[in-house]
């Protein structure tokens, strides 16, 4: 008999320890941490290392640890951009949630789309007590581990999952509402203006984070086509990046290079008023090209901004998701989803075509 055979024999007489598998893998203590929080760059062959020295020793994450380590009362928040009003609402949404609490908000946010993974290892690195996480472009399968030892909400992906829970807006709902609304004032050629999101993996975006159908901007994009093609018309999908300054350029550019459409439909509030800073910069007014948004910020209400834009409630999502890490943290186990409904808020930056 080999001595790791009779070192695992005895192991097995009590109940092994994180340091136990990182001596029976040959590795550090911090190795074995980052292969079960599937931290970021953690190596195929150590994955394997360490699971095969878990697998041996029966070794299973207890979320007793937690308790054993002292909890740290604080709540991870990443979000993919800082200059994104509706984000805005869902920190202030959360800060209320909170409150009451024992616990305090720490926010991360990201530098570009492909740094949601990091900012989220950033967090558990920090042994938060639970992570709320707005559309990160990492896998599902990711999400799951990570949620299985650090409660976890994930804001604006329809996932389905027997580990996190979600909060998502209607977008389906959403775009049907605008869409009604500029085909009523009588729009026929409308585009959609909505990020740039990589179609590829990439040493930054690993596999399983493309869109399928569940990710709120690819939703809204499959139903403004499909609304587009049931009318005869043809789609206009305008990328750009998420500033509003990229959404100006990218606007531009656009209507430099093909006939003017009447309406632009853009996926957030933030790409909208980009548009309407194009539109002034060009003397282009409501009349000629309507623009609406997506989220209803506050500056969409501002009386020089006036934007027509669906309501999803940014607030509310940011308390929702909160309420529901609390119930979590108290001993809740099984999975939620819970979708906000939308409403469209009227404003003057839309109106009937001058042919109409």
């Amino acid at each position: 008999m080999s001595s790791t055979d009779g070192s695992t024999r005895l192991l097995r007489q009590r109940v092994p320890t994180i340091a136990d598998v990182a001596r029976e893998a040959g590795v550090s203590r911090a190795a074995v941490s980052k292969v079960l929080r599937d931290a970021y760059g953690v190596s195929d062959q150590m994955r394997e290392r360490v699971g095969s020295a878990i697998q041996r020793l029966e070794y299973r994450p207890r979320v007793a640890a937690r308790s054993m380590r002292g909890a740290s009362y604080t709540i991870g928040l990443e979000i993919p951009q800082i200059t994104n009003d509706f984000l805005t609402m869902v920190v202030h949404g959360a800060l209320e949630a909170l409150h009451e609490s024992s616990y305090r908000l720490i926010v991360a946010p990201v530098r570009s789309l492909a740094d949601s993974g990091r900012a989220i290892e950033s967090l558990t690195d920090r042994q938060v007590d639970a992570l709320i996480t707005v559309s990160p472009l990492v896998s599902q399968q990711q999400l799951e581990r990570i949620s299985q030892h650090t409660p976890t909400v994930v804001i604006g992906r329809h996932d389905h999952s027997s580990h996190f829970d979600t909060v998502t807006g209607a977008d389906s709902t959403g775009t049907h509402l605008m869409m009604d609304h500029l085909f009523e004032l009588g729009h026929r050629r409308i585009a959609l203006l909505q990020p740039r999101v990589p179609q590829e993996p990439t040493p930054e975006l690993p596999e399983g984070w493309v869109p399928t159908g569940r990710d709120p901007h690819d939703i809204r994009k499959r139903v403004y086509v499909d609304r587009m093609r049931q009318k005869g018309l043809l789609p206009l999908v305008v990328e750009t990046g998420t500033e509003e300054l990229d959404a100006c350029a990218a606007w531009l550019r656009f209507l430099e290079s093909t006939e003017r459409p009447t309406a632009v439909f853009a996926a957030n509030d933030t790409l909208a008023v980009g548009v309407l800073r194009a539109n002034l910069e060009r003397g282009i007014g409501p009349s000629e090209i309507s623009v609406a948004g997506y989220d209803d910020t506050t500056i969409a209400s501002h009386p020089a901004i006036s934007l027509t834009s669906v309501d999803q409630s940014g607030h509310r999502m940011g308390q929702d998701a909160v309420r529901l890490l609390l119930e979590r943290l108290g001993g809740r186990q099984e999975s939620l989803q819970i979708e906000e409904q939308v409403t469209l808020r009227l404003r003057g930056s839309t109106s009937n075509p001058r042919d109409a």
